[in-house]
């Protein structure tokens, strides 16, 4: 008896010491009837100070009803993650914290002020090289620059001369005597040789400067994200099958202007040369990645996807537009055409065809290379590209390089009595894919560590796809630059 009033004396000042318990259970038993093992756990109990664990033991020895041994103990421990005092933590229960009716406030804090279209600008904050675009911007204004220049100095002083002393000329000895490009007035507008093939890459050219375009601004006012790296070419290819009708349009129009009467070919070739070497090309790198058992390698079902789009929107858009093109009327040149073509005479070196080409394309890729270098480490290297606003302008500065370049070019030669100038504007820009092809092979060798035949099979394949994209882009742009410079000049001189 006298250990039974023991205990509830421990047991009652225990409670009372503490300030909340949240368990009790008791554990008795009996041994061999000598024994009667008594236990008790006061659970866990919490104040300001820590956190307790009370237990209480009694061990009574039964033998002729006298008590042998007897002990209580009380074990005590502290935790320092206990909450501090002033903060009171009210009961919560998984509702609660699933609908958000009680749930810990984020240190993180929203910025209002941040645009929605300048969320990524932290990247480019610790970016370090933001001040090589900068340079890569600079040198590319330098060179535009000085190519307006010389533009605005043929186009303002000496056009205008030569136009003035043309329009002057009253006897037939005058104009014999004169030289330069007027004298070809009557061949310029002569149709190209393979003026079929030229009007099919205009088309995909056309479609190309579109989408990429739509594409770049659509990226730079910041609906594309940096961080999911195949939004931006699946935007790409949207765009480019959704722009099939200009394609056929163009390809129509110039080839009905070039004299021909193939429409069936020439609509066939536009709906599938260009689109089909880009396709056969990637259908066989996808193969490698399947034979390799790359993770990279295509499904099926979205090869079927994208050639379900081919056949199904981008041809049927490219159908009618080619209607609407050969529908009109061909273009209307400035000067009549004759019917018996020029003697060109003998060029000089640096009139020649061959090394204007090569020299037009140097120009434009000056302004590229350094943004190619960073486009490059992003496509092989695992970098992310954010410069998109960068990307635009090098793209703005890039068609007013090709365009100024090809124009100059094309005067030269037009002074030297060379009336081809057709495939020459489109080949002088479109030569700049050599240089990336050369300096993408160059980037292989000095940049990359690419082991393995299939490796390297997988890096030229896409290469020479970027490749053929960018001759169609820069080709197009210095032929329309070209066509409205002879266009131009041309209108505005009087011819008997």
């Amino acid at each position: 008896m006298f250990i039974w009033l023991w205990a509830g004396l421990v047991l009652w000042g225990t409670l009372r010491a503490c300030s909340s318990c949240y368990g009790l259970a008791w554990c008795c038993g009996e041994l061999s009837g000598h024994v009667h093992l008594v236990m008790g756990w006061l659970g866990v109990v919490g104040n300001s100070q820590g956190m307790f664990i009370l237990l209480w033991a009694g061990l009574v020895l039964l033998k002729q009803n006298v008590c042998q041994l007897s002990f209580s103990l009380l074990v005590f421990f502290r935790f320092d993650f206990c909450a501090i005092d002033s903060e009171k933590r009210p009961s919560e229960n998984l509702g609660q914290v699933l609908f958000g009716e009680r749930i810990e406030p984020s240190p993180y804090k929203e910025d209002t002020h941040i645009r929605w279209a300048s969320r990524w600008d932290y990247i480019l904050e610790s970016m370090p090289h933001t001040n090589i675009q900068w340079f890569s911007i600079m040198n590319s204004l330098v060179i535009v620059l000085f190519l307006s220049g010389m533009v605005a100095m043929i186009m303002l002083r000496t056009l205008h001369k030569d136009i003035a002393r043309y329009n002057q000329m009253d006897s037939v000895e005058d104009a014999q005597e004169e030289f330069g490009w007027k004298l070809v007035h009557g061949d310029v507008f002569r149709p190209p040789r393979k003026g079929m093939l030229l009007s099919v890459f205009l088309g995909s050219g056309t479609q190309i400067f579109i989408m990429m375009f739509v594409t770049l601004f659509f990226a730079c006012l910041g609906f594309l994200s940096p961080a999911n790296r195949g939004a931006l070419m699946t935007c790409a290819v949207v765009l480019w099958v959704l722009l099939g009708t200009p394609a056929g349009y163009v390809a129509a129009r110039f080839y009905k202007s070039f004299g021909g009467e193939k429409w069936k070919t020439n609509v066939l070739l536009t709906c599938f040369l260009c689109p089909g070497v880009v396709f056969a090309d990637f259908f066989v790198m996808n193969l490698i990645l399947w034979g390799e058992g790359s993770s990279a390698a295509m499904p099926f079902g979205t090869l079927v996807a994208i050639l379900a789009l081919w056949f199904c929107i981008s041809v049927p858009l490219t159908f009618i537009g080619a209607y609407f093109g050969f529908k009109k009327t061909g273009i209307e040149h400035p000067v009549r055409t004759n019917q018996i073509p020029r003697q060109i005479p003998e060029q000089s070196f640096y009139t020649r065809s061959l090394p204007g080409i090569v020299m037009g394309g140097i120009l434009p890729f000056g302004c590229i290379f350094i943004q190619l270098f960073f486009i490059l480490n992003s496509i092989w290297s695992h970098q992310m590209y954010y410069m998109f606003g960068f990307l635009f302008l090098v793209f703005i500065i890039l068609v007013i390089t090709c365009s100024e370049a090809t124009i100059l070019l094309c005067y030269f030669h037009l002074c030297a009595e060379d009336y081809h100038w057709q495939w020459r504007s489109f080949l002088t820009s479109g030569f700049t894919a050599v240089y990336f092809l050369v300096y993408a092979i160059h980037y292989f060798f000095s940049k990359l560590q690419i082991t393995g035949l299939a490796s390297t099979i997988l890096y030229f394949g896409y290469t020479m796809i970027m490749a053929l994209i960018f001759f169609l882009f820069t080709g197009t742009i210095g032929f329309f630059a070209c066509f409205w410079f002879v266009t131009k000049i041309y209108s505005v001189v009087k011819v008997d």
